[in-house]
């Protein structure tokens, strides 16, 4: 799935809590298709939300179509995901509660077609984004104590 990756938004990882991630599909028209397989996309601030039992990403900012005249597309209109109705139903009640949000993490392609990973998320608190920081630059420490270790020996 890596080398199949278009568009990765590395904030959601540092401002969210990933509880559950799904794969959805993606409505989109041929300019934009062209334009997200060109890397001219951005999913930062962007989010999800269920609306009469769909599912829409909101401020997915698509840049037109170098090479589209009329047929470009609106850059910021809202895109529907494609998720089963099963899925649907139940990420309506878990977004319901306080503080969870659905944020898209990667638009990658399987199979020819233009795939969203979604994650149902929980907003981070200052104090645990500096927790996870701390943790992060202690783990990269142990890892080069114990490389420079395995040198010297």
């Amino acid at each position: 799935m890596s080398s199949n990756t278009l568009i990765n938004n590395r904030k959601a990882r540092y401002d969210f809590t990933i509880l559950e991630t799904f794969e959805a599909g993606i409505v989109l028209k041929g300019t934009e298709v062209k334009s997200i397989r060109a890397h001219k996309a951005n999913l930062n601030d962007s989010f999800g939300r269920v609306e009469r039992e769909e599912l829409f990403l909101y401020n997915f900012h698509i840049d037109p179509y170098e090479f589209g005249n009329r047929e470009n597309h609106d850059p910021l209109r809202k895109k529907k995901l494609l998720l089963h109705a099963h899925e649907i139903k139940r990420l309506i009640g878990q977004v319901a509660q306080k503080g969870f949000t659905l944020v898209p993490l990667t638009l990658y392609l399987k199979n020819g077609k233009v795939k969203v990973e979604l994650a149902l998320a929980k907003g981070k608190l200052q104090l645990d984004k500096r927790e996870d920081l701390k943790k992060k630059i202690a783990d990269r420490e142990a890892q080069a104590a114990l490389k420079h270790k395995s040198q010297r020996y």
